[in-house]
C-alpha cells in the first residue's frame, strides 16, 4: 500500500508543477481572477506533494532509543502541514484575489479561449492522478473478491488511515470542483463582459480550499492524538480472538495507529480454568496471529496479550 501511495503522490506531484506553470502564464495573460485562484490552487498542490513525500520518507526510518516505536507519525504530521499551512494559505490568497477584484476598480480580462484550453488541459491531469489515487483503494476491494462501488470505496476511503493517499484524492477533488467553478465565472464573464462573474469564482474556489484544508486538518489531527483501528477490524479481532477454545472471554483491547499500516494493540482476555503455564503461552502465541491475520502489515512485537488473572 505505501508503494502504491508514493505512486498516487508522485502522479499528482508532476501533473500539478505542470499545471502550475501554465496556470500562472494564463493568468499573467488574460488577467481573469479566477485563474489566478487556480493558479495559486495548483501550486500549493505540487508544494503539498513534496511534503507529503518527505513525510513518507521520513516515516520509514528505522527506530531508536528515543522513539523506540519508529517515525510512523511522521506521515500524519507532514499531512497536517499541508493542510493547515499551504491549503490555507493557497484559499486566503484565492479569497483575497477575488475581494480584491470585486470591490475594487475593474480587473483585466483578455483572451479568454486561453484560460478555457488551460483548463481542459488541466482537468485531463487531475482527473488521470485522481484516477490513480482511487484505484488504491479499489485494489483491496477486488482482493476480497468484492465490487468495486461508489459505496465500497468510500467505506475504504472513511477507513483507511494512510493521510498521502487521503490527501491526494481530496486535493484532486478540490482541483477539478476548483476547475469547474472557474470555467463558470470564466464564461459568465465572457458572454456578459461583468468581471464580478469572474472574481466570485476566486471567491468560491478559496471557500472550497479552506473547507477541504479544514476536512484533512481534522483527520490528521486524530491520528496525530492516536486513533485507533476501524470497528470493522476490531469486530474482526474480537470474533477471531473468541473463536479460540480457551478463550472465555476478551476483557479489553486497546488500539493505536504508530502509522497507516503499524499499528499498537493491547489485549486484555479471560482464559478458562485449569490451564498450565505452557498451555497459555500456547494461546497468547495463537491470539497474536489472530491479531496478525485482520492487521498483517503491523508489527508481532507490537502486540500486547494480558492475561486476567
Amino acid at each position: 500500500m505505501a508503494g502504491g501511495s508514493t505512486k498516487a503522490v508522485y502522479a499528482a506531484l508532476f501533473g500539478n508543477l505542470g499545471i502550475a506553470v501554465t496556470k500562472f502564464v494564463a493568468a499573467a495573460m488574460t488577467g481573469s481572477a479566477s485563474m489566478w485562484a487556480e493558479s495559486y490552487h495548483s501550486a500549493s498542490d505540487t508544494a503539498n506533494q513534496i511534503l507529503l513525500l518527505l513525510g513518507i520518507r521520513l516515516s520509514k526510518k528505522p527506530e531508536t532509543d528515543l522513539h523506540q516505536f519508529g517515525y510512523g507519525k511522521s506521515q500524519f504530521f507532514w499531512s497536517f502541514i499541508v493542510a493547515t499551512m499551504i491549503f490555507g494559505i493557497s484559499g486566503i490568497l484565492s479569497l483575497e484575489q477575488g475581494f480584491s477584484s470585486l470591490l475594487g476598480e475593474e480587473h483585466q480580462f483578455e483572451n479568454p479561449i486561453i484560460n478555457y484550453i488551460v483548463l481542459i488541459i488541466a482537468a485531463g491531469f487531475e482527473g488521470n492522478a485522481l484516477r490513480i489515487a482511487i484505484s488504491h483503494f479499489k485494489k483491496p476491494i477486488v482482493k476480497r473478491g468484492d465490487k468495486a462501488g461508489f459505496s465500497n470505496l468510500y467505506k475504504e476511503f472513511k477507513n483507511s488511515k494512510d493521510t498521502s493517499i487521503l490527501t491526494v484524492i481530496v486535493e484532486d477533488t478540490a482541483a477539478l470542483l476548483g476547475i469547474g467553478v472557474a470555467a463558470v465565472g470564466i464564461f459568465l464573464t465572457d458572454i456578459t463582459g461583468n468581471t464580478q462573474y469572474d472574481a466570485i469564482s476566486s471567491i468560491i474556489i478559496g471557500a472550497l480550499l479552506m473547507s477541504f484544508a479544514f476536512f484533512l486538518a481534522k483527520e490528521n489531527r486524530g491520528l496525530l492524538l492516536g486513533e485507533s483501528i476501524s470497528d470493522e477490524q476490531k469486530k474482526q479481532i474480537l470474533s477471531l480472538v473468541n473463536t479460540i477454545p480457551e478463550v472465555h472471554k476478551v476483557v479489553t483491547m486497546k488500539t493505536m495507529h504508530l502509522s497507516p499500516t503499524t499499528v499498537i494493540v493491547g489485549i486484555e482476555v479471560n482464559l478458562i480454568d485449569g490451564l498450565d503455564t505452557d498451555k497459555i503461552e500456547t494461546i497468547t502465541d495463537e491470539i497474536e496471529q489472530q491479531i496478525m491475520t485482520v492487521l498483517p502489515r503491523s508489527k508481532k512485537e507490537y502486540i500486547f496479550v494480558e492475561i486476567e488473572r
